[in-house]
């Protein structure tokens, strides 16, 4: 081809199309399930979600007419109160249908409300129903925000008047809602961990439930796995008419000491898994431009947090009466709720990650092998090492160790990041820790051998 010619070609392509050859977007490479093994009992669990029960539940939550969270905490119909209360009745209920399996409370404080002009001090009540795991102290959470708002009209801190919110978050609501029923009712016993699903108030006033729940976990000395929201997870049409009920941004950030793209990574595969049809998209920043999400808190206190998110936003419906039931689309939800619970049960049934890590250079290869350290998992059967190119979006080689903590790895680590996980009994794979990730926790150095 000449080069007037191959010119004449680059000038006939558009700006978006010549930027699509040059930056790729993470989910731009096929999906890898990252060695990740399908588990029939959760499968099974995911035929139970239910489209015509997430919509039941939604048509019940608008109908509290508003959820604000200082609304009215009295009326047994509208308001913030009315809601909580039965958001609460419907887990009891789920945990008499699983022998007594969710453990359902008021989880309850006060915050200053900072966006109102007169900074009151104010009552916040989560409702959480835990499902205990064998390790009491390692939690994962699964949470949404029932609290509704009109925020984007002329009184944004109107208590009184409609706020639906049937999208924000009445979806990602009754998705947490129907995933604390379907797990309860196939894992009643629990799992390794255990998995508190949590409905937040106070969101919409700058993440103040969920920001009181991190901080009881924290003093409570809890080890949380990894903290999720579903935030806005049921529109599928655009204002300018395109559709999209095919796929899901997860947000996460790319911080290798802490694990939010490890994370990101883990739904990723989880997804190639169990959904290969319901397309994936992890975005490596903590949420939307300008926007926040509950689990902000947690990725703040160093956890690996991450937020589902609908691929269409109308903002025109956002924050507005127009939030409306009927632009809702349930079997949308019911797709990311399914991504959702094969996420939360997985990791839940994996042993917990290495904590630390070390590395060296191994002098006999000259320097063209590294040997890797981690720390040792309880009840481990064996680890794996992960590998993946630092432009790489996701790992691409797997490398099993067997059931040691030392490892000599062929790689030149200097070009590459590597991961270390950890495989149970049963074939579910921790979340892997980035060796020597920048400000990561690291292994000592061994002692030196004295010379003769």
């Amino acid at each position: 081809m000449s080069i007037s010619t191959l010119g004449a070609r680059l000038r006939s392509l558009s700006f978006v199309g010549l930027l699509s050859l040059v930056a790729l977007p993470m989910a731009a490479q096929a999906p890898s399930t990252m060695g990740l093994q399908r588990d029939p009992r959760i499968a099974a669990a995911l035929a139970d979600v239910s489209p015509a029960r997430l919509r039941a539940l939604d048509s019940v939550l608008v109908s509290f007419g508003t959820r604000h969270t200082m609304s009215d905490t009295v009326s047994s119909t509208r308001g913030v109160g009315a809601a909580r209360r039965w958001i609460y009745s419907q887990l009891q209920q789920y945990s008499r249908d699983c022998g007594g399996c969710l453990k359902v409370e008021y989880d309850t404080g006060t915050a200053v409300i900072t966006r109102h002009i007169e900074r009151p001090r104010w009552p916040i009540v989560n409702v959480v129903a835990w499902l205990p795991g064998k390790d009491p102290n390692r939690v994962i959470v699964m949470g949404g925000h029932f609290d509704s708002c009109v925020c984007s009209s002329p009184n944004p801190m109107d208590a009184t008047g409609d706020a639906p919110g049937a999208d924000d978050d009445g979806s990602g609501t009754v998705a947490v809602m129907e995933l604390a029923r379907v797990v309860g009712k196939h894992f009643p016993q629990g799992l390794d961990a255990t998995i508190a699903f949590v409905l937040y108030t106070g969101e919409e006033q700058g993440l103040l439930g969920s920001t009181q729940f991190a901080e009881r976990l924290q003093r409570e000395g809890k080890t949380v796995t990894a903290a999720f929201t579903d935030d806005i997870i049921g529109n599928v049409v655009a204002d300018d008419g395109r559709v999209d009920s095919t796929s899901v941004r997860v947000f996460a950030v790319d911080s290798l000491a802490v694990g939010g793209g490890e994370l990101a990574r883990y739904v990723w595969a989880v997804g190639a898994v169990y959904q290969p049809d319901f397309e994936v998209l992890p975005v490596l920043r903590l949420d939307r431009l300008g926007r926040g999400g509950d689990h902000a808190p947690f990725h703040r206190f160093g956890i690996p947090a991450l937020r589902f998110s609908e691929r269409l936003e109308n903002y025109k419906r956002q924050h507005l009466v127009t939030d409306t039931f009927e632009h809702v689309n349930f079997g949308y939800i019911a797709k990311v709720a399914r991504l959702n619970l094969a996420t939360v049960v997985s990791l839940a049934a994996a042993p917990s990650r290495p904590v630390r890590t070390a590395y060296g250079r191994d002098r006999e290869s000259g320097g063209q092998s590294f040997n890797i350290r981690w720390d040792t998992v309880p009840g481990v059967i064996a680890y794996e090492l992960l590998v993946r190119r630092t432009t790489a979006p996701t790992y691409t080689r797997i490398v099993p160790t067997g059931n040691v903590t030392t490892f000599l790895l062929d790689e030149q680590l200097d070009d590459v990041w590597v991961g270390v996980r950890a495989v149970g009994p049963n074939g579910h794979r921790s979340l892997t820790t980035v060796v020597g990730a920048p400000n990561g926790p690291r292994l000592p150095n061994p002692p030196r051998t004295p010379q003769p």
